[in-house]
């Protein structure tokens, strides 16, 4: 028979042996990985569960999905901390910045090869329009009116040629950038703001690139800043490794074709879209 101290010292010790075997007397709390809804909701659940559950077996601990109800509520929940992961498009992570200060950078993507992307003003492959120029008059539509390549940059290559929401013959905002592209296609908008990668899947259906944006920093992942400077590496290895895992390619190819890498990244990358962005608030241009 054991006493009452000699009790709680064998409890003590069980609990101890069994966090070192790997056996944990409480299960870990799971992480909350966000994203912002620039894709509808099922294609975003489709395209991030490998990585999720990638990220789940590596770190040993739990990761759930989040997508956040619009790009606001999600600078708020990642700027708040109420996120341990965030998957962020450029803009959305500088206003962030701007608004709450930074958060410990994982990666960024890299797009075949470059750590890049663009933006795509399109029109319909029958369509007159030959410039920019010719927009003054006709129907734009845009994506969210905090996405970087569907309102913002965009918004900002259209006033550097004289085209302006007050010259346009209407505009709307269509939440995503799939709605751009059927929106254009079914002949409702006469241009329209996409990402590179939603135009190069709906061109085959009858559209056509008008002009290009330049190229500016990837989407990019951060970190709560409450999470221990361990498991911020263990998550920065883990996205960097990607590349070279078994199945990595896939999970990469899931979230788009062609990214190649997770890549490492610093605040400094965004500097370029911050001038941009300073522009457009000097513009009054932020949503409308």
């Amino acid at each position: 028979m054991f006493n009452s101290g000699a009790r709680l010292c064998l409890y003590l010790l069980i609990v101890i042996a069994g966090i070192r075997c790997g056996g944990i007397a409480r299960a870990a709390d799971p992480l909350i990985f966000a994203v912002h809804p620039y894709l509808p909701a099922t294609e975003l659940i489709e395209r991030f569960t490998p990585l999720i559950q990638y990220l789940s077996r590596e770190l040993r601990v739990p990761v759930n999905l989040v997508i956040s109800r619009d790009y606001k509520s999600h600078i708020v929940q990642v700027g708040k901390n109420r996120a341990d992961i965030a998957y962020m498009g450029p803009a959305s992570y500088v206003e962030m910045v701007e608004q709450f200060g930074k958060k410990p950078l994982l990666a960024r993507l890299e797009i075949i090869g470059k750590p890049t992307f663009q933006g795509i003003i399109i029109v319909r492959a029958d369509s007159p329009l030959l410039t920019l120029r010719d927009l003054i008059g006709k129907r734009f539509a845009f994506g969210d009116p905090d996405s970087t390549m569907s309102h913002l940059v965009p918004r900002y290559v259209l006033w550097k040629n004289g085209v302006t929401t007050e010259n346009l013959g209407g505009y709307a905002f269509l939440n995503n950038h799939h709605n751009v592209a059927l929106g254009v296609l079914a002949g409702d908008y006469d241009a329209g703001a996409v990402k590179d990668e939603v135009f190069y899947s709906y061109e085959h259906r009858g559209l056509r690139e008008l002009m290009r944006t330049w190229p500016l920093s990837e989407h990019v992942f951060t970190a709560n800043t409450s999470l221990s400077p361990e498991t911020l590496q263990k998550l920065r290895n883990a996205l960097y490794s990607l590349r070279d895992k078994e199945g990595g390619q896939d999970i990469m190819a899931s979230l788009k074709h062609s990214i190649t890498g997770m890549v490492p990244v610093e605040d400094g990358d965004y500097d370029s879209l911050r001038h941009i962005l300073q522009k457009l608030a000097e513009m009054r241009v932020t949503h409308d």
